[in-house]
């Protein structure tokens, strides 16, 4: 069979459009704005009646029997915030599909005028029905608990970040010389706050230098955690890693973290994407 080139344009194109979407049909479409405490349902049949719309405590038994009624052929979608463990985890148990949307992509929710519970999980149902649910990555429940250890010593590195540009800032804004040595390193921090001539100064920079000294305790407690509990996935991936020039152990098993599976992105660009190291394109008309 032969194809012309704007018929392989348009194939290609409609394979990238049903990665990017969720296009799976069901005849039960549920919508869920899900909190810690309460919960709006929106459930629509397949041909886009509202069966269901009610709010709720945030439980899986009102849920469900909220939506046993519609339970054969039931999909239910949710945003990718931080309560969708839970959800993840009853749709495993109980048969249920589970499609994560992808937060920052739900721009029929997030784009419109007003933006509230009652409105948002109707709108979640009508974009699963309609095959336009920007789907996220949904994590294995056994490697979740590593996930969340490795992001939150990346924000506690980025604290202890903010600690030495304090320092480096503060002996800059005096005008004093530079301090030369690197105040990441305990034996470099000696005499640090009394450099400064200023009564309240050398007290700020002292108690930041306690807390990088009581930050090389903690962190180096939490990598040892994280080296000994951390299991990648995929062996042979985390092999090739350690071939990168720049990447200690750590940095390797947060880079494995973030991609989970390789086969979530078909082409390399799909990859530098998702690493946002490629700018979006905006065309309009043959206009760039």
């Amino acid at each position: 069979m032969v194809c012309w080139p704007w018929e392989k344009r348009h194939l290609r194109k409609r394979k990238e459009t049903s990665r990017r979407f969720y296009t799976t049909q069901h005849p039960f479409d549920c919508g869920l704005d899900w909190h810690a405490r309460s919960m709006d349902v929106g459930l629509l049949s397949h041909e886009g009646d509202i069966l269901l719309h009610r709010h709720m405590k945030a439980a899986p038994e009102p849920f469900l029997k909220a939506v046993a009624p519609s339970r054969e052929g039931l999909v239910v979608a949710v945003e990718c915030l931080f309560t969708w463990y839970g959800l993840a985890d009853l749709g495993a148990a109980q048969g249920i599909p589970f499609v994560l949307g992808h937060a920052l992509s739900m721009k029929a929710i997030h784009g419109g005028k007003a933006k509230n519970d009652t409105i948002a999980s109707p709108k979640i149902a009508r974009l699963l029905r309609g095959g336009m649910l920007p789907p996220a990555s949904g994590y294995p429940a056994e490697m979740r608990a590593t996930r969340d250890l490795l992001r939150r010593r990346t924000h506690l590195m980025r604290k202890r970040a903010d600690l030495l540009a304090h320092v480096q800032n503060t002996n800059s804004q005096y005008n004093l010389p530079e301090i030369g040595k690197k105040i990441a390193y305990k034996a470099n921090r000696a005499g640090g706050a009394e450099r400064f001539d200023a009564a309240a100064v050398p007290k700020t920079i002292a108690v930041a230098l306690m807390l990088l000294t009581y930050d090389d305790a903690l962190h180096k407690a939490l990598a040892l955690s994280i080296l000994t509990t951390a299991k990648p996935q995929d062996a042979q991936t985390h092999s090739l890693s350690q071939t990168g020039p720049g990447m200690g152990k750590i940095l390797r098993l947060v880079l494995l973290d973030a991609i989970h599976d390789i086969r979530r992105c078909p082409r390399v660009q799909d990859c530098a994407s998702y690493a946002r190291l490629v700018q979006c394109r905006k065309e309009s008309a043959g206009k760039r």
